[in-house]
């Protein structure tokens, strides 16, 4: 009943691209994801921009992509370019400017930000604060990646095997978010998003038999369970960076910082759970805490197989 609701990583942002084919004359690409019930967003160009050609546009996987050119005399360096919209939604936009000298400009618009003076080269800590924000912003709406990670909490309980578990799981996607992210190794992104939704359901499932007095390989060797599934997880950040896009004259540096968000907010949900089930121990005295316990994974398992579901659906 409550499936329109429960869409997990639906983090889409927008893209708009603006590159140089000959003095003063930009190809413009905008791809604008659409969200049920959203106004559109618009596109405020320099006011010395006029269009040169008829706009194309068509629909990809929940999105509208747009392309046209424009001309701009006297250039658009200097001049501002915003999103009119940003601010009624929870969408970021990632503005590329590519020039004539294969120098580029890259920045994330948001919707307390939606406007930027374009400048020359993007500075390093606008790469940094921007990659890094968004790493944070894609761990902590990331339902499914969350949600594994809980599973992985409810699994070990001894501090020594979690941080090891929790290590593992970084250690692993890591190393596919960066091969994935530098063309070194590639999957399709479809099965890759089913397989994590059956990661989930796999993790739920061992621990509803551990608690049924038959522990699994989950339960025994956590750490290797978290590897293995992290590298699945790093491929599914992948696709999250790939929607994005990175500054072709900052990679390894927009790359480092997505991943460090991603570890700065995956820390801070451990933390924040951590707590959480502490102050609930203490408020229950553990009256009730085996049963929040028990709640808790059965709402994880039917989630991710309603998750798994809906991505094979989609191939």
């Amino acid at each position: 009943m409550l499936a329109a609701g429960s869409y997990a990583d639906e983090i889409r942002p927008g893209y708009l691209s603006l590159e140089e084919q000959v003095n003063d004359v930009f190809a413009i690409t905008w791809k604008q994801p659409q969200y049920k019930g959203t106004a559109p967003l618009n596109i405020q160009l320099p006011d010395n921009c006029t269009s040169q050609s008829e706009v194309s546009s068509r629909s990809i996987r929940g999105a509208t992509v747009a392309k046209w050119m424009v001309s701009c005399p006297a250039g658009i360096s200097g001049t501002h370019i915003a999103v009119d919209g940003l601010l009624a939604t929870e969408t970021d936009v990632l503005l590329q400017i590519r020039w004539s000298d294969s120098s580029n400009n890259s920045i994330i618009l948001t919707p307390s930000k939606p406007s930027y003076l374009i400048t020359g080269l993007t500075p390093t800590s606008e790469v940094v604060s921007s990659y890094f924000l968004f790493g944070i912003e894609h761990i902590l709406t990331g339902t499914d990646h969350l949600l594994f990670v809980f599973a992985l909490l409810l699994i070990v309980t001894n501090t020594r095997k979690l941080i090891v578990t929790i290590t593992s799981f970084t250690f692993a996607h890591s190393i596919t978010l960066a091969a994935s992210t530098l063309n070194l190794f590639q999957l399709p992104q479809q099965p890759v998003e089913a397989a994590i939704a059956l990661s989930i359901m796999f993790l739920a499932a061992e621990i509803v038999h551990g608690k049924r007095g038959h522990p699994g390989a989950a339960a025994r060797w956590p750490w290797l369970i978290a590897f293995i599934f992290g590298l699945l997880h790093g491929f599914g950040f992948a696709g999250a960076l790939a929607e994005l896009g990175l500054p072709q004259d900052a990679i390894p540096l927009a790359l480092i910082f997505f991943n460090l968000g991603v570890e700065a907010g995956q820390l801070l949900f451990v933390g924040s759970i951590i707590i959480l089930g502490a102050i609930l121990q203490k408020v229950t005295m553990s009256l009730h805490t085996e049963k929040f316990q028990t709640i808790s994974v059965y709402i994880i398992g039917g989630l991710a197989s309603f998750w798994m579901i809906q991505r094979v659906a989609a191939f």
